[in-house]
């Protein structure tokens, strides 16, 4: 279903997009940092038989998000309210088993197709296609029983 390169390239991409733009910083590498941002990278456990790294990263003012290698996932996100107070934003789970066992897309990466197609049929240039029906058996939802989000990306 996905190519080896193109989650490499995929994974890649998500880690330094998020890590310029959340941290300002131009090139991170793994426990360094970049001026005041750091980008720290630590195992997570498995999925699927492959090691799912959790990424940390955070800015000059302490905010910081994590994003775990499986899914993509944005596991937490420290923000500071309007006092200045640091709290976690985002619902999901602390831990891995969790999001792999009972993941209501918490956090996750939009895949194939954001949302439902009605029926899990679609007509595209003349063609009739038949999609994986994971929405109570009606509807194909997210990219089906295996989307984005039930993916190990590599990173690198």
């Amino acid at each position: 279903m996905f190519s080896e390169r193109s989650r490499q390239v995929s994974g890649l991409v998500l880690v330094a997009v998020t890590a310029g733009i959340f941290c300002s910083c131009t090139s991170v590498t793994q426990g360094q940092s970049a001026g005041k941002a750091t980008v720290e990278v630590k195992p997570w456990g498995q999925a699927d038989g492959q090691q799912v790294q959790l990424y940390t990263l955070t800015n000059a003012k302490g905010m910081k998000a994590q994003i775990m290698s499986y899914g993509a996932i944005v596991t937490s996100l420290t923000a500071p309210d309007k006092n200045g107070k640091m709290d976690d934003v985002v619902f999901g789970y602390d831990n891995l088993d969790s999001y792999v066992k009972n993941s209501p897309y918490f956090g996750a990466i939009v895949g194939r197709y954001g949302n439902r197609i009605a029926r899990g049929k679609f007509t595209l240039d003349g063609t009739d296609y038949t999609l994986a029906t994971n929405d109570k058996n009606v509807n194909h939802l997210h990219g089906g029983v295996k989307g984005f989000d039930k993916v190990v990306w590599d990173d690198e």
